[in-house]
Parts: C-alpha cells; sequence; structure tokens
C-alpha cells in the first residue's frame, strides 16, 4: 500500500490531583498592650491611606475622561469616518 498503517488515538493524560492552600507564615502576635495597641493604629491607618488613594485615583482618571483627545474622542472619530 502507498499509505501508511493508521495512526491509533493516544490516551487522554489523566486529572492531576488539585491541590490545597498553602499553609501562611506563622504571626506572633504581641503580648504587649502598648505594642497591641500600636498594631490597631497602623491597621487604622494603613485603610484610610488605601482609601484615600483610590479615591484619589478614581478622581484622577474620571478627569482625564472628561478631557478633549481622549480614548472616547478617537473611538468616536474613527466612527465618522
Amino acid at each position: 500500500m502507498a499509505q501508511g498503517a493508521v495512526k491509533t488515538k493516544s490516551k487522554p493524560a489523566a486529572p492531576k490531583k488539585q491541590k490545597g492552600a498553602k499553609p501562611g507564615a506563622r504571626v506572633v502576635k504581641p503580648k504587649k498592650s502598648s505594642l497591641i495597641s500600636q498594631n490597631k493604629i497602623k491597621k487604622k491607618s494603613a485603610a484610610g491611606l488605601v482609601g484615600q488613594t483610590e479615591k484619589l485615583l478614581a478622581e484622577k482618571a474620571g478627569h482625564l475622561e472628561m478631557l478633549k483627545g481622549g480614548k472616547r474622542d478617537k473611538k468616536e472619530a474613527k466612527k465618522t469616518k
């Protein structure tokens, strides 16, 4: 025969066993009350900073959308052509 033998289909690979989540690093909590209060204050201020940063970025991004020559204006210009 001019043609070779018919190739058999290979078996699909066995599904891999899913791994569970890795345990995180151990955190030793402070025993002194002054250190505990410091951690609370640090946590509060960090959350406030994150909120302020996100708000600032949102304001700036919104401002850029209002400016002429942005992405929106370029899309509209393509549609009109």
